[in-house]
């Protein structure tokens, strides 16, 4: 297939701003959704590769617990990949509750979801979760290789 023009082509995750019908019926629609947890540890490992390995699956795997909450506005993989570098920034080796709640800003974006996760028990025990899910996974994957 060939064009006489090339297309224009507009790439946007915002979610916040409608777009006009007229454009949206000239448009393809196309969702990307967020990787597998597998996947976006590979993701960490790859650009941020000071991040201790048992640190990437908890990163990851408090990420998507994130995921899995009610929230104005979901973490993306820009998020994941700044906390990871924050959190090598601060030398961290694992995830505590501190920790995460110091932080939780390189993931959150909106007051209402801040209070959302900090309501209840629910960070403490995503956190608990993460060390549990995470020791597992780093005991069973294989070590990523860069060659």
């Amino acid at each position: 297939m060939r064009a006489a023009r090339p297309p224009v082509v507009v790439i946007t995750s915002n979610r916040t701003r409608e777009i006009h019908d007229a454009l949206k019926r000239r448009c393809i629609y196309h969702w990307i959704d967020y990787p597998t947890l597998e996947r976006e540890h590979l993701v960490v490992t790859l650009k941020v590769p000071a991040t201790p390995p048992a640190l990437a699956w908890q990163i990851v795997t408090l990420v998507h617990g994130l995921r899995e909450t009610e929230l104005y506005k979901l973490p993306g993989v820009a998020e994941t990949l700044d906390w990871a570098e924050a959190l090598v920034a601060l030398g961290a080796r694992e995830l505590n509750l501190e920790l995460v709640e110091r932080t939780l800003g390189f993931l959150l974006k909106y007051q209402d979801d801040f209070e959302a996760v900090r309501r209840g028990q629910r960070l403490g025990d995503l956190v608990q979760q993460v060390h549990t899910e995470s020791l597992d996974r780093a005991l069973r994957a294989p070590e990523v290789s860069f060659d």
